[in-house]
């Protein structure tokens, strides 16, 4: 593989992107999902996205190096940590133009936080085809490791996923970490241990008490990771104790504890297409409301 530096294309501004004669090349932008760091959290189609590229553009500061394992030898890789929107989007004008396949390695599912949807309508300007292949998210590879359902039946049914405002990005209106804590389910918050002190602050303003628990996780999946539990009250102090300010994931809620309930996809009264019910445990769940 060529060395992970920014060529002079890569180099090189927005106009001459747009200067860059598209041709009859066609080509293809892959955007792969790399999962929260483990290499082998890639799917079969990432893996495969990498190894049928001719340019890889990964970055290096949030997704483990060994995932280029799959790209081939004389693939040329670029870091887009060392890179504007600008410099990524005139590499596509050139895979355009020399009908070349990139694959745009992000960490987690491109469909969060992943500045990618700016990049998808860019390649629609220039006419290039794209593609996107999902990626285990950190939220879920979080629950995985800490082998927690974030969903348990009467206790919590849905996930919020959010981050903290106040951050480099504005948060639209009504979409404050106060706002959502309001629900009391289970949230997902990215992006926020640099304000611990603020999310506690907000979420205890949005109802839930200081007993519920958290989950904290650094570099989930990362041979360096850490994974630790406290509740509210303690989570401002947990985080200041192991120095955390990026790569860190927190999982809240009352399902993260909860314990007794049963679902009732597997319960005996319960048919489906597949399974018929048997009619005394059905007579006992009609007989609790839990209806058809």
């Amino acid at each position: 593989m060529a060395d992970a530096v920014p060529d002079a294309a890569a180099g090189a501004t927005a106009e001459t992107a747009a200067a860059t004669p598209l041709g009859d090349g066609g080509g293809k932008v892959t955007f792969v999902g790399a999962g929260p760091g483990a290499a082998d959290l890639l799917t079969f189609r990432a893996a495969r996205a990498i190894a049928e590229a001719d340019v890889v553009i990964w970055a290096a500061s949030l997704v483990q190096a060994e995932v280029l394992e799959h790209a081939r030898a004389d693939a040329e890789v670029l870091d887009s940590a060392a890179m504007s929107l600008e410099q990524v989007v005139a590499v596509y004008a050139r895979a355009r133009a020399e009908g070349l396949k990139v694959a745009r390695i992000h960490s987690g599912d491109p469909a969060l936080w992943g500045g990618t949807q700016e990049q998808l309508d860019r390649c629609a300007e220039l006419g290039i085809d794209t593609e996107v292949v999902p990626g285990v998210s950190s939220f879920s590879a979080v629950a995985a490791l800490a082998r927690r359902e974030l969903t348990i039946p009467e206790v919590a049914q849905s996930v919020v996923l959010t981050r903290l405002g106040g951050g480099k990005t504005p948060m639209p209106p009504g979409e404050e970490v106060r706002e959502f804590a309001r629900h009391g389910t289970t949230m997902a918050l990215f992006l926020s241990a640099a304000r611990s002190g603020q999310l506690v602050r907000e979420l205890l303003e949005g109802g839930y008490p200081t007993s519920t628990p958290v989950i904290v996780a650094y570099q989930a999946t990362w041979p360096e990771e850490l994974i630790v539990r406290c509740t509210i009250a303690t989570l401002e102090e947990t985080v200041k104790e192991h120095k955390l300010w990026k790569h860190t994931l927190f999982l809240v809620g009352p399902a993260l504890a909860a314990r007794g309930t049963r679902s009732h996809l597997y319960h005996p009264g319960h048919f489906h297409g597949f399974r018929k019910a048997d009619p005394g445990a059905r007579r006992a769940l009609r007989e609790r409301g839990a209806g058809s």
